[in-house]
């Protein structure tokens, strides 16, 4: 069997100042809390055979990684597809006021200057379909609370991607065969049709 554990990356900056970033270019250093948060997530991977690790391009993805890794030689990749969603203007205001233009908007619209949650949405299904096409057995999957929310929604036959769960802590794995994986790739799709 495979093995896919998808987490939210560990707590970061951005988590005490409350604002919303999509942007791979905007620092955000993780916490002390976040550290602490990485280092607990390696601590429940150490007896896990890892062969690869993915990534997005997000610093706080990469710094989580790199803590829950420790001294593991463990090949490390950068997928793009699993990046935050790309809100555009958004970036940089408040969590209240990105959850305000969510709800006055469909889910197809694209954020001003950004992408839709629907096109976002096709794009983690993506990511998910080029994880099951890499050859390796056990895969460490350090990404975004949405495409976690979104892939466990979904893999679990959901109508919503997201309900019923929708609160994914940080720095906590969520493990995924190979069957689940496909299962949320499709049936995101569905979804968002």
């Amino acid at each position: 069997m495979r093995l896919f554990v998808l987490t939210r990356h560990a707590h970061s900056t951005l988590n005490v100042t409350g604002v919303v970033n999509g942007d791979p270019a905007v620092p955000a250093p993780l916490t002390e809390d976040g550290r602490a948060e990485a280092a607990q997530l390696g601590l429940q991977l150490a007896q896990l055979p890892l062969d690869l690790c993915v990534q997005t391009r997000f610093q706080r993805a990469q710094d989580t990684a790199a803590l829950a890794l420790g001294t593991r030689d463990v090949q490390r990749v950068t997928e793009p597809l699993l990046d935050d969603i790309d809100i555009g203007e958004l970036d940089g205001v408040s969590i209240a006021d990105y959850r305000a233009w969510k709800r006055a908007h469909p889910r197809s619209e694209r954020f001003p200057g950004g992408e839709s949650l629907d096109e976002a949405a096709h794009r983690y299904a993506q990511g998910f379909r080029s994880l099951l096409a890499r050859p390796e057995r056990c895969v460490l999957v350090v990404c975004h609370e949405i495409p976690v929310r979104y892939g466990l929604n979904a893999a679990g036959g959901s109508g919503e991607l997201d309900a019923p769960e929708h609160a994914i802590p940080n720095a906590t794995p969520y493990l995924f065969d190979d069957a689940a994986l496909a299962r949320a790739a499709k049936r995101i799709d569905e979804i968002t049709r």
